[in-house]
């Protein structure tokens, strides 16, 4: 059902029904997203389809449809688009079902899925182009600009912080570190938000993936770190490490140049790759909360500055930095929680 007075729905409705010739299509509402999309499901001759809503004025699918073919071509399990309408602002794509990876994801299935989710990886690496160009870069600009989100929507609008000067500095020193890091890796195709929410577990049991709109040529270990380190739910390292090595292992058959690369070096690119993901989600959930009204997100930032926190704290570089969020920034979090 949709809403009676929803009137970018009752457009889809009425485009989806142009594009199968039908005047009776039923929506049903799956889901949003952290985005302004919202999607729908709906059947046709006994097909389920996805309608998708992504108001043209806030967002920009051509490059979810120009991704969407180039990890086609690479062999990866992806939504395919079979309608698409950009000045509207709606698509009409395949289904790919309702299982979730995150709820499948306990002690005795990680393994299994993550090996499967790692290996893909290859393929998402070799996806550097699309019908319209390179993918974007993920550049020193852009690496800080996602990391200022923490001192312009994490500190100040959710837990009403203001920074001392000092704190300031120690911050911008840690965030040139985390960009520094970031360009010295090899640089692949990278998804940019490969987690457990953006994986579908498929009827043979193997993996899906959505959500890349976002794509760009960056660090080698971002979304092994999405994956390993997820927002949503959080293992051991010795967990993380033994994946972390064995995608690493499987990553030197197309990247030679990994061999040279000692299994330490590796893990701090990792590391530290991680400190700036999560530095920028902390900053990504404050503002979905308080500029888009999405509240939910805001559950998942204490997992997520623990693992700042955590992770910074086994580098004696960052000491600094870890007495800030520790003394300050996780006591404020605590003090809003209570």
């Amino acid at each position: 059902m949709i809403l009676a007075n929803d009137n970018r729905l009752t457009q889809l409705q009425q485009w989806l029904g142009e594009q199968f010739n039908r005047t009776d299509i039923s929506l049903s509402m799956v889901s949003g997203d952290a985005s302004f999309r919202r999607y729908v499901r709906f059947e046709h001759e006994g097909v389920s389809y996805i309608g998708v809503d992504a108001p043209p004025d806030k967002e920009d699918s051509q490059p979810f449809v120009d991704v969407s073919l180039a990890y086609a071509e690479q062999g990866l399990d992806v939504p395919k688009v079979i309608h698409e309408n950009m000045t509207l602002g709606f698509m009409c794509l395949s289904d790919l079902g309702d299982d979730l990876l995150l709820p499948r994801l306990n002690n005795d299935t990680v393994d299994d899925y993550y090996a499967k989710a790692l290996v893909m990886l290859n393929k998402v690496a070799k996806a550097t182009h699309t019908s319209a160009g390179q993918l974007p870069m993920y550049d020193d600009a852009l690496l800080l600009d996602e990391m200022v989100m923490f001192t312009d929507w994490f500190l100040p609008k959710h837990l009403q912080l203001e920074p001392s000067e000092a704190e300031q500095k120690i911050m911008a020193k840690t965030f040139a570190v985390l960009v520094d890091n970031a360009l010295a890796q090899t640089q692949v195709g990278v998804h940019r938000d490969y987690h457990s929410r953006n994986l579908m577990i498929k009827a043979n049991n193997e993996l899906a993936t959505f959500d890349y709109q976002d794509a760009v040529i960056g660090g080698i270990t971002y979304d092994a770190v999405s994956l390993l380190r997820d927002c949503y739910i959080t293992w051991p390292d010795e967990l993380v490490y033994r994946h972390l090595l064995a995608f690493k292992q499987n990553m030197t058959e197309d990247y030679p140049a990994l061999e040279d690369v000692t299994d330490e070096t590796f893990k701090r690119w990792f590391d530290l790759m991680g400190l700036q993901r999560h530095i920028k989600v902390c900053g990504v959930f404050s503002r979905l909360c308080y500029r888009d009204g999405k509240e939910g997100y805001l559950a998942d930032i204490p997992r997520t500055l623990n693992y700042v926190i955590d992770v910074a704290s086994k580098y004696p570089e960052f000491s600094d930095f870890v007495t800030f969020l520790t003394d300050k920034v996780k006591r404020a979090l605590l003090d809003k929680a209570n």
